[in-house]
């Protein structure tokens, strides 16, 4: 094996190992509480979050491009790829303001070309991420006097897939593809409740009383796509492409359980009382996606994608959820430049330069008012300096700076409450190796 690629095995390594923090979410969330969590919708990887999440149908040899299966039959080297991201996010309300922050493992993910038809990929990454906490003080009259009782909901975990990819070309220009997942994970919300009399502060002999929920899913999702490539000129190809992803009932097991606890959070009980257990489904709602690319074949991209989402149709054992979700839609364009791929004085022409805006709706409507999510995104892929045309590794960077929702004061009367408005910027670092396998090397 090449230093190069022993290089970027290293890197690769230190992200692998950062895949203890993967279900810690991306900081404080308050969204997250609804549904499954935040939802990751199928953008792609770093390259296609470079171009503002688009990439449905701009096929590419150099990084995994899983977000259109049928794109994968573009794999000409076998390719590993791993990324880490980090968010440092503020959330304003109309009264209160909070920084916070973290990070965890991208995704990993591995493709193969297996003959001239067929490729395929492997990818592990994020569905939804739960985490959130919040809290609320309310007063409960106690004879004479009255109590303060501090409320606090707090919530962690989400799903992850492993995805398995199949493309295959049909015709010239035509390929088709099918991503089968295995989705699973859990999620853990608490909500507790302390009350402290009327002008008694809280001191660690008060108790909380808290309700765990823990529910575990699992299930199979399967997303078919398409993809036709046209040669307008020499110069000029033209990409359509569009995926569906199918409706599943993610099965799942509800334990409900009831704690005490000290004020730090502190289980004093040596067993939770278990009130309930019980087996259901959960709808992860399906929903399409479409692009159009344009490229010359060499160094510059340009690409557009829509998307929409059934999530109206969620329903969690059964149950709608409190806040109704919507049906959702998102927007995206964005581009890619090489100046010169093939430079030998100038590195900098050899670096890949991305950018790209996108706007979504999100699925929930506090006070039936809509929310949109709007971001702007740039990338750059780093070739080692050492790459060759069997050995090729790649540093990839994408930065997305994003708003999402506002701090619009909703309701009235006891039910009037601010919206929560996030401020994020978004940073994925990864690496891209590319090898030739099954190539006898000759020495002349």
């Amino acid at each position: 094996m090449s230093a190069n690629n022993l290089t970027a095995l290293g890197l690769l390594s230190l992200l692998a190992a950062s895949s203890a923090a993967y279900g810690q979410g991306l900081g404080n969330s308050p969204y997250s509480r609804l549904g499954l969590g935040e939802y990751n919708p199928n953008t792609g990887g770093i390259r296609q979050q470079g171009m503002g999440g688009v990439g449905l149908a701009a096929p590419n040899a150099v990084q995994v491009n899983d977000l259109n299966p049928a794109l994968v039959y573009y794999s000409n080297r076998t390719t590993y790829e791993a990324a880490f991201t980090g968010q440092i996010k503020q959330l304003r309300s109309a009264t209160a303001a909070q920084r916070t922050g973290s990070g965890n493992l991208g995704y990993l993910a591995f493709s193969v070309p297996i003959s001239r038809r067929w490729a395929t990929a492997v990818a592990l990454r994020p569905v939804t991420t739960v985490d959130y906490k919040s809290q609320q003080v309310s007063t409960l009259p106690s004879g004479s006097s009255s109590a303060q009782v501090l409320t606090e909901y707090t919530g962690s975990g989400g799903l992850t897939e492993v995805a398995l990819s199949q493309g295959v070309r049909l015709a010239k220009g035509l390929t088709v593809g099918l991503t089968s997942s295995y989705v699973f994970g859990s999620i853990d919300r608490t909500t507790s409740a302390l009350v402290s009399p009327d002008n008694v502060p809280v001191t660690e002999s008060l108790k909380k009383v808290a309700l765990n929920d823990h529910v575990q899913y699992n299930d199979f999702t399967f997303r078919p796509g398409l993809h036709y490539r046209y040669d307008a000129s020499k110069k000029l190809a033209i990409n359509v492409g569009g995926v569906y992803t199918f409706q599943t009932n993610l099965s799942g097991t509800r334990t409900q359980e009831q704690d005490e606890q000290d004020v730090n959070g502190t289980s004093i009980l040596t067993t939770p009382v278990q009130l309930s257990t019980a087996s259901g489904s959960t709808v992860l709602p399906g929903g399409w996606q479409a692009g159009i690319s344009l490229d010359n074949n060499k160094n510059w991209s340009v690409n557009a994608d829509v998307a929409q989402q059934q999530w109206s149709k969620f329903r969690d054992f059964g149950v709608a959820n409190s806040l109704a979700l919507s049906d959702t839609w998102r927007a995206g364009v964005g581009g890619e430049l090489t100046p010169d791929p093939t430079s030998v004085t100038n590195y900098f022409r050899r670096v890949s330069y991305r950018v790209g805006l996108s706007m979504a709706q999100v699925p929930y409507r506090p006070g039936g008012e809509t929310l949109y999510d709007r971001a702007v995104s740039w990338g750059f892929s780093f070739p080692f300096p050492t790459s060759s045309p069997l050995d090729a590794t790649t540093l990839n960077l994408a930065f997305t700076y994003g708003q999402r929702g506002n701090t619009n004061v909703v309701g009235s009367g006891s039910d009037r409450q601010s919206n929560i408005k996030e401020n994020y910027l978004r940073a994925q670092v990864g690496v891209s190796l590319n090898n030739r396998w099954f190539l006898k090397r000759r020495i002349e």
